[in-house]
C-alpha cells in the first residue's frame, strides 16, 4: 500500500515491500521511473530477508515537484522516508537514473547508509576525463544534448513523450526497440518484464512530465557532491553491451569512488535492462551477505 510523507512541504509517496522485519533496502528508480517498480515477486523479497522501500522522485506518480531539484537532493527524501520508518540503518540501490541518486545517499548520509549499489548508472556531464555520449545511444544523445541548450525545448519535448506514453505506456518501449542491444531485447520480450515495464512508465508519467523532465536537467548540472567523498561501500554493476549508459560511465566513477570502498562488476553479453535480472543478487549484497542462492526474477 502506498504511504505518502510532507518533505519540505512536498508530497512523497513511498511503498514498502516484503518482509516488515527484514533488512531495509532503499531501490531508487530509473529515468522515467516511479515507486511500482520494476521489483521482484513478494515472495521472493520474504525468502531474502529483505525490506525494500521504492518512493517516487520528485515529480513522479504521487510525489510533489521539487523545481530545479539537484541528485543531492535525493539524500534528504531518503532520509526522510527512513526517519518515518525508524531506519537507524539501511542500503540504497539505484539502477540507472536511479544510480546517481544512490551516490548521493553514500555520499551524504554517513554511517546510516551501510551499502550502495549502483547499476548502469550515468557519470556526471562536467567529468573532464570521459568522452561523456561516446557509446551511447542516439535517443539519450538528443535529449541530454537538448537539455544542456535550451530548458524550454527538453520541456517541451518529454512532455510530448510523456502525454503519448500516457496513452499508450507500451509507445516508450517501442520507440527504444530499434536501438536494444541484443542481450536487451531479450529481457524486454519477456512478457512478464514487458509488463512491469509499462506499468512504471504509466505511473511515471500520471501526473505529467515534470520528474523526467527534472531528472534530465539535474543530471546535466552539477550533482550537488563529490563521488570522492563516499565511505561506504559501494558495488559499481554495469553491463558491458550498454547502449543507453555506456560502461565507460562506470569505469570514471570506479576511477573516482576511493579504491578501498568499491567493487566493480562489468559482465559481459549483458547491457542495460540486465539490471533488473541480477536484482537478487544484488539485494543480497546488500544486506550484507555473500550467497545469492540462485534466486532470480
Amino acid at each position: 500500500m502506498t504511504r505518502e510523507i510532507t518533505v519540505s512541504g512536498r508530497r512523497v509517496a513511498f511503498d514498502c515491500r516484503g518482509s516488515s522485519s527484514g533488512f531495509p533496502v532503499f531501490l531508487l528508480h530509473g529515468t522515467p521511473g516511479s515507486r511500482s517498480g520494476p521489483t521482484l515477486r513478494r515472495s521472493v523479497l520474504y525468502r531474502l530477508g529483505v525490506q525494500l522501500i521504492s518512493y517516487d522522485r520528485p515529480g513522479y506518480g504521487g510525489s510533489d515537484r521539487n523545481p530545479n531539484r539537484t541528485v543531492a537532493d535525493a539524500a534528504e527524501d531518503v532520509l526522510a522516508i527512513a526517519e518515518a520508518l525508524d531506519l537507524e540503518e539501511f542500503s540504497v540501490i539505484g539502477r540507472s537514473g536511479g544510480g546517481p541518486h544512490a551516490l548521493a545517499c553514500a555520499a551524504l548520509l554517513g554511517d546510516r547508509v551501510q551499502r550502495a549499489a549502483v547499476l548502469v548508472s550515468i557519470a556526471p556531464s562536467e567529468a573532464a576525463d570521459l568522452n561523456w555520449d561516446e557509446g551511447m545511444c542516439g535517443s539519450n544523445v538528443s535529449e541530454y544534448e537538448l537539455a544542456s541548450h535550451s530548458v524550454a525545448a527538453v520541456t517541451a519535448d518529454l512532455t510530448r513523450r510523456a502525454a503519448r506514453i500516457a496513452r499508450d505506456p507500451r509507445s516508450l518501449l517501442e520507440d527504444l526497440r530499434r536501438e536494444l542491444t541484443a542481450p536487451d531485447l531479450k529481457v524486454v520480450n519477456d512478457a512478464a518484464i514487458r509488463q512491469q515495464l509499462t506499468s512504471t512508465y504509466a505511473e511515471a508519467v500520471r501526473t505529467g512530465a515534470c520528474g523526467w523532465i527534472d531528472d534530465v536537467l539535474a543530471f546535466r548540472k552539477p550533482w550537488g557532491f563529490d563521488v570522492a567523498d563516499i565511505k561506504v561501500p559501494v558495488l559499481l554493476w554495469h553491463g558491458a553491451d550498454d547502449v543507453f549508459s555506456p560502461v565507460a560511465h562506470t569505469h570514471w566513477l570506479a576511477r573516482h569512488i576511493p579504491e578501498e570502498q568499491r567493487d566493480v562488476e562489468i559482465s559481459a553479453g549483458m547491457a542495460h535492462f540486465d539490471a533488473m535480472e541480477i536484482l537478487p543478487e544484488i539485494l543480497v549484497w546488500a544486506k550484507g551477505s555473500t550467497s545469492s542462492e540462485g534466486l532470480r526474477i
